[in-house]
């Protein structure tokens, strides 16, 4: 069990998916970053100030007016905070841009290699040696 165990570890894709994982976990933290320090701050600007984050209704409790969405929710206040989810939805359309972005370049990558060898495959061989010795018998004959 242990060898096989070692063997599925081994495999390719195995490996290849915790690369990814790794990658897709430190890729998220920049995207969170990219968001979070020069998005929003624009947004923000666009919308007058307001900070995304922070944008909350309260469905029970009380908050107080102005509060931040931290603020509110350890006030014990129950909110709806849907500038949470709008910045989620900001943040899964950048990543999701980003990663179609490096498969079709990956993909662009792999068509021209591919196309690199069908060139090279589809090229004449030109005369072999028994072709150019038949010629130069025939040449030497006619003389």
């Amino acid at each position: 069990m242990l060898s096989e165990f070692k063997d599925f570890i081994a495999k390719g894709n195995v490996m290849d998916m915790a690369v990814g994982i790794i990658i897709g976990a430190a890729f998220t933290a920049i995207v969170g970053s990219l968001v979070a320090d020069l998005i929003n701050p624009i947004i923000g600007l666009v919308m007058g100030g307001t900070d995304l984050t922070n944008m909350y209704a309260v469905m029970s409790g009380t908050a107080a007016e102005g509060a931040t969405l931290e603020a509110a929710r350890e006030g014990g206040a129950n909110v709806f905070a849907y500038g949470n989810f709008i910045m989620a939805i900001i943040n899964f359309l950048i990543i999701a841009f980003v990663v179609f972005m490096l498969v079709r370049y990956v993909n662009k990558a792999k068509d021209a290699a591919a196309a690199e060898e069908e060139a090279v495959e589809e090229a004449p061989a030109g005369p072999t040696e028994l072709d150019l010795l038949a010629e130069i018998r025939d040449a030497l004959a006619k003389k």
